[in-house]
């Protein structure tokens, strides 16, 4: 029983199925056939109509009847195989041929896609043959009075172009030639070719405009502007020359002499209408003769310039000669007394053959002024300012030197004053020490006193060497200034050690009685005292009176500072 049930239950589903998927073929043949529908009700014919506005010849004539055969076919052949395609669909899904039904179908679909594309190719043809025809009508709208407007200006210049009129007219006649062949075209139907035409003739005749336009500034340039220049630049030249201004080396004439060649090659090329070789020159020629001018103004600015500094120059170095030789005689004088260190004769020295250098230079520029009218004024600019810059380098370094031995003599005297100052300065430690209230001196004060007097001696002794070394007189003079300085600040330290050991004694003395172990210190900082050991005298009883009463020490430093 579950078996039949299990049957009948498939049974229904195949049956169900079958007629869901027949419903889908039937959809899709309705799709189909409303697209095919669609297709036949299209006025096509009327779209190609359209053609019959134009002249229905020739090439037009031609795509016209490919595209009514074209038509015709869709319509006669291949719409009524595509309603095969569908009833052979609707068959195969009646006896449940489902994949033959899908076949048929794909290939309906793609049948239509195909008669869609060639009905597409066939508009977008039409559009674009409609469209090449305007629009190459509108061009020639445009062409034909742009021609007329050219030959009327050329004629009412003729003047300004010579003898490229002629050539300019045989253009003008070439274009008028092409569009009367346009016309031809167009008449005949040939709408392809003639559109074609019309962007050459337009192209060819933009450019003749440019080139006529532009020609007769060309042509006054070379024929007229530029050789006008070129004989006032030469004119110019020959007044410079006898005015007499060096300016063979720029070589001037030659180019003006090459410029006035190649304009008249220019001026034969340009009667024949052809402006290639003008357009290259002109600028060319333009930026050089502006080059040319400042070259020329370069040179007369330079000749200004030497012809007035050049006294001022001359001046400037024999007044620095004249003050060499009183430094030569004096640097003379000096070496008798005092010593030149290396470097200061080479500096002498230096400044002895830069300034030789120097005069050799004025020689040659003065030469050349004189005697080589070959030199350019803007080489001798450059050599009389090279030689102005060095002047002034060499008079500063001469003053410099000149400052330098001047010195000598200063730093001779200064040291002289320092030596007498120190010498006072260590008089007055001696008085001091002799005035001082103390039992000595200690050995290392006066060998100290002695070494010092040793080391202002010596600087003495460097005083009165002939000739005079002042880099040893003041290595001894610092030498000397260190131990003066060394002296001083040992005296003052001992003498302040010798009255602070004696205030630290006086106020130990009232705990003396009352305490033996600080009597018995006290007493051997009163021996080392006496033994002129004030330093150890100084622990010794600092260390005793902090002992019986802290803090002492530092009172008593106090007070002695309030004191002093």
């Amino acid at each position: 029983m579950a078996y039949i049930i299990g049957s009948v239950l498939v049974l229904i589903t195949l049956i169900i199925s079958g007629l869901i998927m027949r419903k889908k073929v039937y959809d899709e043949v309705d799709i189909l056939e409303a697209w095919k529908m669609d297709i036949m009700n299209r006025n096509i014919t009327g779209e190609l109509s359209r053609i019959k506005a134009l002249n229905l010849s020739g090439e037009t004539q031609e795509k016209f009847e490919s595209w009514k055969e074209r038509w015709e076919a869709i319509v006669t052949n291949e719409l009524p195989d595509i309603e095969e395609y569908l009833f052979d669909a609707e068959e195969a899904a009646d006896r449940y041929r489902f994949p033959s039904a899908k076949k048929t179908l794909r290939k309906a679909n793609q049948a239509l896609q195909s008669i869609e594309q060639k009905i597409d190719d066939m508009l977008t043809e039409l559009d674009q043959l409609m469209a090449s025809e305007e629009t190459s009508r509108k061009e020639i709208e445009k062409i034909e009075p742009g021609l007329e407007a050219m030959r009327k200006k050329l004629s009412q210049t003729r003047g300004q172009f010579g003898k490229a009129g002629l050539r300019f007219e045989e253009e003008l006649d070439g274009l008028a030639d092409e569009l009367t062949r346009y016309h031809e075209l167009a008449n005949a139907g040939d709408y392809s070719d003639a559109r074609k035409l019309a962007d050459t003739l337009k192209q060819e005749m933009d450019t003749l405009s440019e080139e006529i336009d532009a020609f007769p500034a060309i042509y006054r340039t070379c024929k007229r502007e530029l050789p006008d220049k070129l004989n006032e630049l030469y004119k110019g030249l020959r007044d410079m020359k006898d005015d007499g201004y060096r300016i063979e080396h720029l070589g001037f004439e030659k180019e003006v002499h090459d410029y006035q060649r190649r304009l008249a090659e220019c001026m034969d090329a340009l009667e024949k209408g052809e402006t290639s070789e003008a357009k290259a020159v002109i600028p060319e020629m333009e930026e050089r003769l502006e080059e040319m001018y400042q070259l020329l103004e370069k040179e007369a600015l330079a000749r200004n310039y030497v012809e007035t500094k050049i006294s001022s120059y001359q001046d400037s170095f024999h007044a620095l000669v004249d003050k060499f030789d009183v430094t030569k005689e004096e640097v003379n004088k000096l070496k008798q007394a005092y010593h030149f260190e290396d470097s200061d004769m080479e500096k002498y020295l230096a400044l002895d053959k830069s300034i030789t250098q120097l005069s050799k230079q004025l020689e040659t520029i003065m030469y050349a002024l004189e005697h080589d009218h070959t030199a350019a004024h803007s080489d001798l600019r450059d050599e009389l300012e090279d030689a102005f810059s060095k002047l002034a380098a060499l008079q500063k370094e001469h003053d410099a030197f000149k400052k330098r031995i001047e010195n000598l003599r200063k730093d001779e005297i200064e040291a002289k004053e320092q030596l007498k100052e120190m010498k006072h300065q260590l008089d007055q430690v001696n008085r001091r020490l002799n005035k001082s209230n103390i039992p000595g001196v200690p050995t290392f004060i006066w060998n100290k006193m002695d070494e010092t007097a040793n080391k202002n001696n010596q600087v003495f002794v460097s005083l009165e060497k002939q000739p005079l070394n002042m880099s040893e007189v003041k290595l001894a003079l610092s030498e000397a200034k260190e131990a003066v300085h060394d002296i001083m600040e040992q005296t003052e330290t001992m003498l302040d050690q010798a009255y602070l050991t004696e205030q630290v004694i006086q106020y130990a003395n009232r705990y003396r009685s009352q305490n033996p172990g600080l009597a018995a210190k006290l007493a051997e900082a009163e021996r080392l005292f006496r033994s002129y050991e004030y330093e150890l005298s100084l622990e010794h009883a600092a260390k005793a009176v902090e002992e019986v009463e802290p803090g002492a020490l530092k009172q008593i430093e106090e007070f002695q500072e309030a004191a002093n």
